[in-house]
């Protein structure tokens, strides 16, 4: 395989700025979702529009969950989700704010706080331990797990996908990326 540059030229990423840009991609990767899932028909897709709420309900409960685990302090929730299932737009104005507060939150984080273990109570009642970057790393990766479930429901009842892809957010987000030919 060619590179069209060489690989020891690219800058190296700290784990701050990475988790800046993944943060950032996890946010608009939320945002279309869940504006892609308004395309659900109310009565036809019912069933599986309430899935893909539940599902984002799900990953919004275990943000907040994570967010608490990562300052220290105890969550309300003793679920992986909440008896009751918001609107879209609720759910959407709420995982927003969350978005926002994250981008806002691992701007502040040196390596060291990154590396440090945390203990905390899964809502089992189990006790853990895991890193700051851990911990961060699980809401990255969660959220993809649960947006890609949903993607297939909706794909089932034709509503249209949005491009989730870290490649694609890189593009929009930075245009220059893209290599121009010569």
């Amino acid at each position: 395989m060619t590179f069209p540059y060489d690989p020891k030229d690219t800058p190296v990423m700290s784990a701050p700025a990475l988790l800046h840009t993944l943060f950032s991609y996890r946010a608009w990767a939320n945002d279309e979702l869940l504006e892609r899932m308004e395309g659900f028909d109310a009565e036809r897709d019912k069933e599986a529009r309430h899935a893909a709420i539940r599902l984002m309900n799900h990953c919004h409960v275990v943000d907040q969950i994570f967010a608490a685990h990562l300052v220290g302090m105890k969550h309300e929730f003793s679920s992986d989700n909440t008896a009751e299932t918001p609107t879209l737009q609720e759910l959407r104005a709420a995982m927003g704010k969350l978005d926002r507060w994250y981008l806002r939150y691992v701007e502040t984080l040196t390596p060291a706080l990154l590396a440090e273990r945390l203990p905390f109570d899964f809502t089992d009642g189990d006790k853990g331990f895991m890193s700051r970057e851990e911990m961060l790393a699980h809401v990255v990766t969660h959220g993809g797990y649960h947006r890609g479930e949903i993607g297939r429901l909706m794909r089932q009842q034709s509503v249209t996908l949005p491009w989730d892809t870290f490649a694609v957010y890189l593009h929009q987000a930075e245009p220059s990326r893209r290599l121009q030919e010569a």
